[in-house]
């Protein structure tokens, strides 16, 4: 479904990404892993479009590297940033409504408990006193009501409790279920176990990409060999 070829990112006269070669199936959960600054979040943003790069993305056999963030948005990717918007007087409700396909409150109903979030939250305001694991389950109903084809998850494990993790974990295991792929971004090897597949990102380049239960055992002994 995606496929990234010798991409290279470069910002403000530096290198952050070297040759990125990255490649995911349909319904798949593909863990991109990596410590702080070794370029997961820049390589999410080129996927998506929002930085320029030299290299080659393509998507479902298309290649995108002309289409805009909107664009690719269209053919169903969707990034979900790993700090939750805040719209201080802009209902939860009605920022789900813009992102749903089914705009039945019903739906909305629907995703806001399968993230595990009570039907009160839905008429609270974005930035009313939610916590940052709460905020993260509703950026996922977010992005479930999309229903994209590849959903970019950045760090969605990350400043939570337990209980927000356990539940965040299942919510990506669904998004599977209903046949979304998605690249989860962590620094983290907590949330390998749910994935398929998994790449290791070590200051800008690929280091290993394979099966989970192999990452993980070179990401433990060696989380990033390389130095800049």
């Amino acid at each position: 479904m995606l496929k990234v070829v010798n991409l290279t990112v470069i910002r403000d006269g530096r290198e952050i990404l070297k040759n990125v070669n990255l490649e995911m199936h349909a319904a798949e959960i593909h863990l991109l892993l990596g410590v702080n600054g070794s370029g997961k979040t820049t390589l999410a943003q080129a996927i998506m479009g929002i930085y320029s790069y030299e290299g080659n993305i393509f998507f479902e056999g298309k290649n995108i590297d002309s289409l805009s963030v909107w664009e690719r948005a269209r053919l169903g990717i969707t990034l979900a940033f790993q700090e939750p918007a805040r719209f201080e007087g802009l209902l939860v409700k009605d920022y789900l409504m813009i992102s749903a396909r089914n705009k039945s409150m019903g739906n909305l109903e629907n995703v806001i408990k399968m993230v595990g979030l009570p039907r009160s939250i839905l008429f609270h305001e974005i930035g009313e006193n939610l916590s940052g694991g709460e905020r993260k389950r509703i950026e996922l109903a977010a992005v479930i009501l999309m229903q994209p084809k590849l959903a970019i998850l950045d760090e969605p494990d990350s400043g939570i409790d337990m209980l927000s993790f356990k539940l965040i974990s299942e919510v990506i295991k669904k998004m599977k279920e209903l046949g979304t792929g998605v690249l989860l971004i962590t620094h983290s090897e907590d949330m390998i176990d749910i994935a398929d597949t998994a790449t290791i990102l070590c200051s800008g380049k690929v280091i290993a990409s394979g099966p989970r239960d192999e990452v993980k055992k070179l990401f433990k002994y060696s989380p990033c060999p390389l130095k800049r």
